[in-house]
């Protein structure tokens, strides 16, 4: 087999050099016509079924952070679904952000993305922040914003995801949102029928707010987006299945590496996760868990990934559960039928995606051949020797662990959001496709593509991510470029449900007979059929 173009960073002709990329030309008018708060910058105040509202204004957008959007879920609402928030007397500032959800936190983070979350934290956490141009009665389409972080970390108060450049760029409404994580999101108990996917009530709950409010910031209740990346990729599809009553929660979708390739515990095997977790803390029941501080839960998490690891697979010590009551599918099939199905869908992955958590594992570096063949015949079965062969020569001088990495990424990411691409378009249904494929030189270039690189892109807001490892030596001028380019395409799609605007070449979407995906890169094209020979690989029968 040839070397695999589309694991390699290929100059082709035909594409836009990144660099020549300019936010112009996005419907609503060009950029510098977003319309700045009232009042010649005075404290935006907002009235709202739930109390008064004042926020701030930064940067010529009027910001509004903290914002609660259901009820504290401590004492006897830990481990139950997202409640209606009471409301406040008087105006409540809106100035400075919730606390974060609580998540292991080791001060200076780790060697790739460094911190995604930091203090403080806290349990009541259920709020959200806003970013728009003004708070008037424009209607402007809106974003909203679910960040990732392997069901553990992460937050909607970091800078990386401040809304400030979606909104001044697109003129557009942006909202974050905090939820739970970890223990307090996910584990699950079954009590008396009950659901769990307490981290999906708060989702939904925060966008039933943003459906209820988002007027009185300027919005349009009927023009959302909701966006996110790896686990808050998998929350939007998760969401598509929502069925509220009136209008839909949402429009449109942009789905960043979604990790569609998880398999879904059953309750039955939550159950079991969750008694392991008891034993862990050390207490009987979960009416003893509720009384443990929440420290001691985050504490027993670094316990629980040596407890539920497997060698060759991303960790996640804590998963959502098909419960059969806030889950009742897997989050890819809910975006194909039911409400789901007419959404609009931007979804996507990274060259590779999994150099993220085993590129600078010494565990991992030292693989052998007969280990990482082990794990092939996971999901090859008998097929493995031939497999692996593929994968090591698609990657000239590739070690075990290149093709384990491979592997892992085509498992969890890159093949599920192709067959979802495949599925949505056999059916009719919109869908844009793409691979990131710019490599970082961190590290000495052992990184890639990997998993998150494409965040600071997406946002166009590289001052905010100065503490990530995994950005160094990118040189400014394809950096700047690409990420104009993806930026405005963002907001095209936000904006019409189409990312073909500003400077991105043709995007045609995804249709079964030229499976067009574009490729961002130093050169950015759309390429038909990118991962055509992976994907006849991983399904030899019933693919052309």
């Amino acid at each position: 087999m040839t070397d695999d173009p589309s694991r390699r960073t290929i100059i082709k002709s035909g594409g836009v050099l990144a660099g020549a990329a300019l936010l112009t030309g996005l419907p609503g008018g060009p950029v510098a016509q977003a319309a700045a708060p009232r009042a010649g910058g005075s404290s935006p105040v907002v009235d709202l079924p739930a109390g008064r509202l004042r926020g701030g204004v930064e940067g010529g957008l009027a910001v509004f952070k903290g914002v609660p959007y259901a009820a504290p879920p401590v004492g006897a609402l830990r481990w139950r679904p997202a409640q209606p928030h009471p409301g406040w007397q008087g105006t409540r500032d809106a100035i400075a952000f919730g606390p974060s959800a609580p998540q292991p936190y080791r001060e200076g983070g780790d060697p790739v993305l460094g911190n995604h979350g930091a203090p403080p934290f806290n349990e009541d956490c259920l709020t959200l922040n806003v970013w728009t141009p003004a708070a008037d009665g424009a209607k402007r389409p809106v974003m909203v914003w679910i960040h990732g972080g392997g069901f553990i970390s992460g937050s909607g108060s970091l800078p990386n995801y401040s809304g400030e450049t979606f909104a001044r760029n697109g003129d557009l409404v942006v909202v974050t949102v905090n939820y739970r994580l970890g223990p307090l999101g996910y584990l699950y108990f079954g009590e008396d029928g009950a659901g769990g996917n307490f981290w999906l009530t708060d989702q939904l709950a925060a966008l039933r707010w943003v459906r209820d409010n988002i007027a009185a910031f300027g919005g349009d209740p009927d023009q959302i987006t909701l966006a996110g990346q790896s686990g808050g990729a998998l929350s939007v599809a998760a969401l598509a299945g929502a069925r509220p009553a009136g209008r839909p929660l949402f429009k449109r979708a942009i789905l960043q590496s979604p990790p569609l390739g998880l398999q879904i515990p059953t309750r039955a095997e939550s159950l079991q996760r969750s008694a392991t977790f008891l034993g862990v803390l050390g207490v009987r029941n979960v009416a003893e868990a509720r009384a443990v501080p929440w420290p001691q839960l985050i504490a027993a998490t670094f316990e629980m990934f040596q407890r539920t690891g497997r060698w060759g697979y991303w960790s996640t010590p804590f998963l959502p559960v098909l419960d059969e009551v806030t889950l009742e599918r897997s989050p890819a099939d809910l975006l194909l039928s039911g409400p789901g199905a007419d959404i609009d869908v931007l979804i996507g992955w990274t060259r590779e995606e999994a150099n993220f958590a085993f590129a600078l594992n010494p565990t991992y570096t030292a693989s052998t051949k007969e280990q990482v063949l082990a794990r092939v015949r996971d999901t090859f079965g008998g097929r493995a020797a031939e497999a692996y062969t593929a994968y090591e020569e698609a990657r000239p001088g590739a070690r075990p662990v290149d093709v384990l990495m491979d592997l892992i990424g085509d498992d969890l990411f890159r093949m599920p959001a192709i067959a979802l691409a495949e599925r949505r378009a056999a059916r009719g249904r919109p869908v844009w496709a793409y691979q990131f494929d710019l490599p970082t030189p961190a590290h000495n270039g052992q990184l890639g593509a990997a998993h998150c690189l494409e965040l600071p892109f997406a946002f166009d807001n590289f001052d905010k991510w100065t503490q990530a490892p995994f950005l160094a030596g990118l040189a400014p001028r394809v950096r700047d470029g690409l990420a104009s380019t993806m930026h405005a395409s963002w907001i095209s799609f936000i904006r019409t449900g189409d990312p073909n605007r500003g400077p991105m070449p043709n995007w045609p979407r995804y249709e079964r007979n030229s499976r067009t995906t574009m490729r961002l890169d130093s050169v950015t094209a759309a390429v038909d059929d990118l991962a055509g020979y992976w994907r006849r690989l991983h399904h030899p029968t019933g693919s052309r």
